[in-house]
């Protein structure tokens, strides 16, 4: 039988701005959204303020002084490597691996001789090698093993492991567990099902398949049973390639001059291109989106959107920078205070497998793009990204650049910013 785990990292943003500060062990912190606009984290001791999920950081700016909570901005670059330093950490113990978000990862335990052992190896040496703790739910399904998570996430008991065992153990923990809390059911069906009467976990596995199959779809049957122990979902170990890739941001504040929308959608289109690179893929088309904010009646309203085709499937930066700058024309609109603006790259296609255009650019000169890229790629990857940058993106004044007035330093992927000792 398939036996998986899944490994889940504990208050995972709080957990990384607490490696480099450990005073802020046992108080509270929470992490902001992109603008410092509202709560997107929180570690234990500020959930249990009863800060929610979302709170707007302006409104709850007094509770935060009050009980001493430790506010930070949003550091992605950080969250980010110290993330792929847990993921490298799992691979080399684990036969499989799926990477399923920035904090969490399913195991593929079957045939190993004490999986419970060797999660509890895992969770030490995680800890031990990049700081961050860990909880490890095992079962014989994907989402038995979700729910194992949380009982080893809130049961410290367990010492962060918890094997569900199929029996009167899986029962015991579906009947405590609320039908919307199981991974696979939306809040719609969480309604429905509710009005059916259906309160529990438990309850959900013992509705007639028909009606569930009727009401909810397959997926919704395979989440019933996998609930019951039969393995519905294998290990994913490559991703499904991307159709598009997106790099979206709102401003800092209100945008009105060409010239910084400009600066603003050619920094999005310099990170969706390594994001591009990254994936081994090319684009055919960019897409540019600007608009103004929705909710302020007392200015005037606009939404712009272009696309311009590229002459051959790429992932050189330059040429989607030029792309990316024509599309902001045609979409631009003078008189209006844009909040945010975004750049989309379309029909993504493998760049090993690329069909040739008769538009297409010489082999050679093709190869020195392609090297100029790789070279820079490499450059920012050891020093830091934006070590080497373009000009158009690098004005020392950027009024469209996100509010993170309260960002930690990113101590591991900026020279200027390694913690010091002394």
């Amino acid at each position: 039988m398939p036996l998986f785990a899944l490994v889940d990292c504990n208050n995972f943003y709080a957990s990384c701005e607490r490696l480099f500060r450990p005073e802020l062990k046992g108080r509270p912190v929470v992490v902001l959204s992109n603008n410092d606009g509202c709560v997107i984290a929180r570690s234990s001791e500020a959930k249990a303020l009863g800060i929610p999920m979302g709170a707007p950081a302006f409104q709850w700016e007094r509770e935060f002084r009050k009980s001493g909570v430790a506010v930070f901005s949003s550091n992605f670059p950080l969250y980010g490597d110290l993330s792929s330093r847990i993921m490298t950490t799992l691979e080399d113990m684990a036969p499989s691996v799926e990477v399923y978000s920035i904090d969490e990862a399913f195991l593929d335990l079957t045939g190993v001789a004490d999986p419970e052992a060797l999660c509890r190896a895992i969770r030490e040496r995680v800890l031990r090698w990049v700081g961050i703790p860990v909880s490890i739910g095992l079962a014989r399904t994907k989402t038995l093993a979700k729910l194992a998570n949380r009982v080893a996430k809130k049961q410290p008991g367990y010492g962060g492991v918890f094997n569900l065992e199929q029996g009167q153990a899986a029962e015991a923990v579906l009947a405590v567990t609320d039908v919307g809390d199981v991974w696979g059911i939306g809040p719609r069906h969480s309604k429905r099902l509710w009005a059916r009467g259906v309160r529990t976990a438990l309850d959900f596995v013992r509705l007639p398949r028909t009606w569930v199959r009727r009401e909810m779809s397959v997926v919704g049957l395979c989440t019933q049973l996998e609930l019951s122990g039969v393995s519905c979902q294998s290990l994913s170990r490559a991703p499904a390639p991307h159709k598009s890739l997106l790099c979206s941001r709102t401003f800092g504040r209100l945008v009105t001059e060409r010239a910084h929308l400009r600066e603003a959608v050619s920094s999005y289109a310099v990170r969706v291109a390594e994001k591009l690179r990254a994936e081994g893929a090319e684009a055919m088309s960019v897409q540019v989106c600007i608009s103004t904010p929705r909710h302020r009646d007392n200015l005037p309203q606009h939404s712009g959107q272009a696309t311009v085709a590229l002459p051959a499937a790429t992932a050189h930066t330059p040429s989607i920078i030029d792309a990316a700058l024509r599309a902001l024309e045609d979409c631009f609109r003078p008189g209006y205070e844009y909040q945010k603006a975004g750049v989309m790259l379309l029909g993504l296609t493998p760049a090993s497998g690329r069909q040739v255009s008769l538009l297409d650019l010489d082999p050679e000169q093709r190869q020195r793009q392609h090297g100029l890229m790789s070279a820079l790629d490499a450059v920012n990857r050891r020093f830091g990204r934006g070590t080497l940058r373009y000009a158009i993106t690098t004005a020392p004044d950027r009024p469209w650049h996100m509010r993170q007035m309260r960002r930690s330093p990113r101590y591991t992927t900026s020279w200027d910013e390694l913690p010091r000792v002394g």
